[in-house]
């Protein structure tokens, strides 16, 4: 059987240690393209010299160059710039725009077969804007933010109830950071509803801390942000549609009439699988619930009227 063949675009923390997860879960053989000659060469070495060590099988090639990029079956694209001091969030936007849509552009030519899972950010811009350049169906194009602000979720809440984070089984929909919609009555701890466990006012301390966690992080770093978490997610998103495992996770996917949302990449419950986001779980939502799910949307619609508006220059 032909080992699955993983692209990553962007060798920076987040790309190169996405790198270092799939090769340890032996995902595939995998490809770490930037453009920053020598960088994704040299980690893709040093990352290779690592498979006698931990015992894991996958060819790990760095590259400045689409052509090695060809017949992938997952391509990952971290690659944007992170937002600089005196930066306007426009400003960004319209930056992150250029970059997403080039590396799409060429991404698509080698591998008109792919499923795209875009971390870039802002993340609900670029998984539309991948979305566009691309042409690719829906159910092909994916964002990951919902599975970090997940995990945040569940590793903050194991803290407070002190059991393993294995036992939590946690929801959440809406955009990343501010725009997150916390479930807690979908949050679980061993079947137990997560609200016999713990007090509302924690419980709306640990949604505050899941909603500012990467600033948190980045507050601790001094310089840089996180990438070990924001990885991690991304890479068991791309084990689900590797290995068909069909897992259930909280991703930017289309919806039209799911939620009523109406053809925008928005955060929600979703099965991924062999051909991508192969279904999206419509649950009920209570008042509170919807106005902030709405609200989100909303948002999202905003960003992607902007995106279009660099899309076209």
């Amino acid at each position: 059987m032909r080992r699955a063949k993983i692209t990553i675009i962007g060798a920076g923390n987040v790309g190169a240690t996405c790198a270092h997860w799939a090769a340890a879960k032996e995902l595939g053989d995998i490809v770490l393209l930037d453009i920053v000659d020598g960088m994704p060469q040299g980690k893709a070495l040093d990352l290779f010299e690592a498979s006698p060590v931990e015992g894991y099988d996958a060819a790990i090639v760095g590259t400045n160059s689409y052509d090695d990029t060809a017949g992938s079956d997952i391509v990952i694209i971290t690659s944007g710039i992170a937002r600089k001091p005196g930066m306007s969030r426009d400003e960004l936007l319209e930056t992150n725009v250029k970059i997403v849509s080039s590396v799409t552009e060429q991404v698509v030519q080698k591998s008109p077969d792919a499923v795209l899972i875009i971390v870039s950010n802002p993340l609900d811009a670029m998984v539309y804007t991948a979305h566009k350049v691309s042409g690719f169906p829906t159910n092909r194009v994916v964002g990951q933010a919902g599975v970090l602000d997940a995990a945040r979720y569940r590793a903050f809440l194991a803290m407070e109830i002190g059991c393993s984070v294995e036992d939590i089984s946690a929801m959440l929909m809406g955009g990343h950071g501010d725009d997150m919609v916390p479930l807690p009555r979908y949050t679980t701890v061993a079947g137990i509803p997560v609200m016999q466990l713990v007090s509302a006012g924690k419980l709306d301390e640990i949604v505050l801390r899941t909603r500012n966690g990467g600033a948190e992080i980045v507050n601790l770093l001094k310089s840089g942000s996180a990438y070990y978490a924001p990885s991690a997610a991304t890479v068991a998103m791309a084990e689900s549609i590797i290995r068909d495992k069909k897992r259930v996770f909280p991703c930017a996917a289309h919806c039209d009439k799911e939620y009523g949302v109406g053809g925008f990449f928005v955060g929600v419950p979703c099965v991924l699988g062999k051909a991508g986001v192969e279904k999206v779980l419509e649950i009920e939502l209570d008042s509170r619930e919807k106005e902030m799910f709405h609200s989100s949307v909303e948002h999202v619609k905003e960003l992607c009227a902007q995106t279009d508006g660099f899309l076209s220059k």
